[in-house]
C-alpha cells in the first residue's frame, strides 16, 4: 500500500468575485522511501499541494489517503493526530522558538504527543541532533546558530515522532549553496533507509537528486 495517495485532488479558492484554482485533478501515489520533488514556475502550485498533502488545508474535491486513512472521513481531532503521528513538517524559515534551547525545540512534538518521558524525550533530541551533524550546544539558543545550523535542528524536530512522510517547503530556500546542499544530503540519507521525503524546491540541480520529480504548470502535473 502507498504511504500516500490522492485521486482528482484540487483546491479552488472562492473568495473573491472569481474562483482561483490552485491545485487541479492531482492523481498521486508515493511509495515509502520515495524521495519526491516538487517543481514548477512561481505560482504553480507547488506549496499549496504540499499543504493539501501535510493536511494544513482542506481540498475542495478529491480524495487524499494517507497511511491507508481517507483523510475526508476524519475529524478534525483525528485530523491533527494524523499529523502529529505520521507527519513532519520543515518549512523555508525554521520558525523555532528563539526563547527555547536546540533541544527543547526539537522535543516541542514530543511533548504534544506525550509517549515518552522527559528524559526518553531528551535523549532522542539529542541523538537527532548529533545524527545531523549538532554534536555540541544543545543548550544554545536558535540566535547563536547559523541558517544552516537553524534548518538542521528544524529538520530533526520533524524527525521527533518518526513521521511516516516528511514534508519540506522550499527548505533550501534561505540558505547559500552549500548549506542547501547539505539539506538534501541529509534527505536523501533520510530516503535511503526507508524515509518517505517530499519536498517543494525550485533549484532543478537539487531536484535533479531526488529519486521523482513532479512537476506542476497552473496547478496541474505536467508531462
Amino acid at each position: 500500500m502507498p504511504v500516500l495517495q490522492t485521486r482528482g485532488l484540487t483546491r479552488i479558492l472562492r473568495d473573491g468575485p472569481q474562483p482561483v484554482p490552485l491545485v487541479q485533478d492531482i492523481d498521486l501515489q508515493v511509495e515509502a522511501g520515495e524521495f519526491v520533488a516538487i517543481t514548477g514556475p512561481s505560482g504553480s502550485g507547488k506549496s499549496s499541494l504540499l499543504y493539501l498533502l501535510g493536511l494544513l488545508d482542506t481540498p475542495t474535491a478529491g480524495e487524499l489517503w494517507i497511511d491507508g486513512q481517507d483523510a475526508a472521513r476524519l475529524s478534525a481531532t483525528e485530523l491533527a493526530r494524523l499529523r502529529l503521528t505520521r507527519l513532519g513538517f520543515v518549512f523555508q524559515f525554521h520558525f523555532l522558538l528563539p526563547e527555547f534551547t536546540l533541544l527543547q525545540n526539537v522535543m516541542i512534538p514530543m511533548q504534544k504527543l506525550g509517549r515518552l518521558e522527559t528524559q526518553e524525550m531528551r535523549e532522542r533530541a539529542a541523538a537527532l541532533l548529533v545524527e545531523l551533524g549538532l554534536e555540541t550546544g544543545h543548550d544554545k539558543r536558535p540566535d547563536q546558530l547559523s541558517g544552516g545550523q537553524r534548518q538542521r535542528v528544524a529538520i530533526a524536530r520533524a524527525l521527533a515522532n518518526d513521521p511516516l512522510i516528511l514534508l519540506a517547503d522550499e527548505p533550501t530556500g534561505n540558505l547559500d549553496s552549500r548549506n542547501g546542499q547539505i539539506v538534501f544530503d541529509i534527505f536523501r540519507r533520510l530516503a535511503a533507509r526507508g524515509q518517505t521525503v517530499i519536498t517543494v524546491t525550485h533549484d532543478p540541480h537539487l531536484a535533479a537528486q531526488t529519486s521523482r520529480q513532479i512537476h506542476l504548470v497552473d496547478g496541474r502535473i505536467s508531462g
